[in-house]
């Protein structure tokens, strides 16, 4: 599950985003920061659903090398830890994650096998190192794990996107060195990059996101064939 532990980081850290703010920067800054902050907290009260294309860069620092990776994310989020995603990797492989009412099933074509669990035990057996949980963080957790944003500054993204940049720093041990987040005008994290201690870095970018859409429970279930090779999470 090697693809799965970026995605993971990434993800956590916009749904995160989604669902509470981090506490405010002083300074100068302070007045960018209290706006940004306001739209976020605007964006995760109205966004009942999201469906947008997703892209993901994969940086090595020893090799120097980098990996591009394409597909869609659907989110839907939920009270306590029932929120639901569903990405879907088109390329280089295809593959597919669906997280809903606590289960997870990573669906793996080319193998024709399916990896089962509780949501809860992806990240042992993805090497995730506990960031699933922060997709469903209080604004008091966030609080408690990350240090007041800093670097936080105005900043257009490829697309002519108009952006806010912030960066969390974690407290104490944790198994990335810095966040960073791009926080559009409607108050929405269109791209985030998760920088790892040995300074490997995953980048990730929603675009053409459709926001509250109707969407069916049955898209968080895959649905497999009786010969898929089911294996246990």
């Amino acid at each position: 599950m090697k693809k799965l532990f970026p995605l993971s980081i990434v993800f956590a850290m916009l749904v995160g985003a989604l669902i509470s703010s981090p506490k405010a920067a002083s300074g100068q800054s302070a007045g960018l920061v209290s706006s940004v902050l306001n739209r976020m907290e605007r964006n995760r009260q109205s966004l009942k659903s999201l469906k947008a294309s997703l892209s993901m860069e994969k940086y090595n620092a020893q090799l120097r090398d980098k990996d591009n990776y394409s597909g869609w994310v659907l989110y839907m989020p939920a009270t306590g830890r029932d929120a639901s995603v569903r990405i879907e990797w088109q390329k280089p492989q295809h593959e597919i994650l669906a997280v809903s009412k606590g289960q997870y099933t990573l669906f793996r074509p080319r193998l024709n096998q399916a990896i089962v669990g509780k949501s809860g035990s992806v990240k042992g057996k993805a090497g995730a190192s506990g960031v699933l949980d922060m997709m469903y963080m209080s604004r008091q957790q966030l609080e408690a794990r990350f240090q007041p944003l800093q670097d936080v500054r105005e900043e257009t993204l490829w697309g002519g996107i108009s952006t806010i940049h912030l960066t969390l720093v974690p407290k104490g041990n944790a198994s990335f060195k810095y966040a960073e987040i791009w926080v559009d005008s409607s108050g929405m994290p269109v791209q985030t990059k998760i920088v790892e201690k040995n300074d490997d870095a995953t980048t990730m970018r929603l675009s053409g996101m459709e926001r509250n859409l109707r969407i069916s429970s049955d898209e968080f279930n895959i649905k497999l064939d009786s010969n898929v090779k089911i294996v246990k999470g």
